[in-house]
């Protein structure tokens, strides 16, 4: 039987969300059905730090000792530059002349415009696109949004399948007028939940060799530190909470352009004895083990993968009523949800657990219940069955 081709196609490749589940589906994919293709940036927009860059290479040296195929385009950046987009395009489309794939699976919004239209042009059968999220709010002003928007109704027009990560997200397309209902699948992004659900660590002594004093709760955030994530409204949360609450550490888990801005902040308002910022690290899931709470006040989010991490290690929730997280979380249940960029919400709500152990508790029970749903085969199967779906509508032989 001959293999199924899938040229998967991503702007860049680091430890973030829309990458980590590109890497999960490519890697799940069985390769006695399969050949793959991973088409990727350099990814030099993400200011990576080192460690974080080494992480990824060898991820992708993993990649391809598993048999992917790993193409490398320079030109794929980020943000919109005519030259490299118009050069990335005709790259796109010699490279899937050339492999004459399948089915052309495109991640995020750039590649998704460019990939698509190249996919298109090149013939490839069945086109599939997941946004990861959206651009519709939190990322630019309103003339920009309105383009991307055009943008996405006259791309969605050559799509077969948009991958939506949660219900909401589907809703957002829809109210944007995007596409049609039937062109949507949900399939929620994938978490290597052993990883998380498995780890054992010294709580004392990891909070030792982190600086967190003896006693202290922790309230953890995660995530590139970036505008739309929200960040400053956490410190800001922190500065009303520190007074009443000392024995409070704040933690950053992540590295991001706002870095230096985040931690002046802290300063101003006096906290910078209480708030640890510890880049990116190779042991996330061991960190945010030791984490009593843990918070995403976001801006826009598609899904939110990090909250099935802490879900998965037990941990209540405090996070932005947004997007896709009231997919995960239940308001009450397993966190607390509060409105986007209310300061007064999020410390009250996050006071709240730092004063309730039992309700830390109990929240963190019913969130693990909730993981398990969200692990990475899971999301793989659902890919693999729409992948037969759309080749069988379109009456190619599998």
């Amino acid at each position: 039987m001959e293999k199924i081709k899938v040229a998967h196609i991503i702007t860049r490749l680091d430890k973030g969300g829309s990458a980590e589940n590109t890497l999960l589906t490519v890697r799940g994919l069985g390769r006695e059905m399969y050949d793959i293709i991973l088409v990727r940036g350099l990814s030099v927009e993400s200011n990576m730090a080192e460690d974080e860059a080494r992480a990824v290479e060898e991820i992708v040296r993993e990649a391809k000792r598993e048999g992917i195929s790993i193409i490398t385009i320079p030109s794929l950046i980020r943000r919109i530059h005519p030259f490299y987009d118009l050069k990335t395009f005709f790259a796109l489309i010699k490279i899937l002349r050339h492999e004459r794939p399948d089915i052309v699976h495109t991640h995020t919004s750039k590649a998704g415009i460019l990939g698509r239209w190249a996919a298109f042009f090149a013939r490839v059968p069945v086109i599939i696109h997941t946004p990861h999220g959206h651009v519709f709010w939190g990322y630019s002003g309103r003339c920009r949004t309105s383009f991307y928007i055009v943008l996405e109704r006259l791309t969605a027009c050559i799509t077969d399948k948009i991958i939506a990560l949660t219900e909401q997200e589907k809703k957002d397309h829809l109210h944007f007028r995007i596409a049609s209902e039937d062109k949507f699948s949900v399939v929620h992004s994938g978490v290597d939940l052993d990883r998380f659900s498995n780890t054992s660590v010294d709580s004392a002594a990891m909070k030792r060799r982190l600086g967190i004093p003896e006693g202290n709760l922790v309230v953890d955030t995660a995530g590139r530190l970036t505008h739309v994530k929200g960040h400053r409204y956490l410190i800001e949360a922190a500065g009303k909470i520190v007074s009443s609450r000392p024995d409070t550490t704040f933690v950053f888990l992540g590295d991001g352009e706002l870095s230096d801005e985040l931690k002046n902040m802290t300063s101003r308002l006096g906290i910078e004895e209480n708030v640890k910022f510890l880049g990116w690290r190779p042991d996330v899931a061991e960190v945010m083990s030791i984490f009593d709470i843990f918070v995403l006040p976001s801006l826009n989010e598609g899904m939110g993968r990090v909250l099935v991490e802490a879900m998965a290690l037990g941990k209540p929730i405090v996070a932005s009523n947004i997007g896709g997280i009231p997919d995960l979380v239940v308001d009450g249940e397993n966190g607390y949800l509060v409105p986007v960029g209310d300061v007064d919400a999020l410390a009250a709500r996050i006071k709240e657990l730092l004063d309730d152990p039992g309700k830390r508790e109990e929240m963190g029970e019913y969130g693990g219940k909730i993981a398990i749903d969200y692990g990475a085969d899971v999301m793989v199967q659902k890919i693999d069955q729409l992948y037969h779906e759309l080749l069988q509508e379109k009456d190619i032989a599998i």
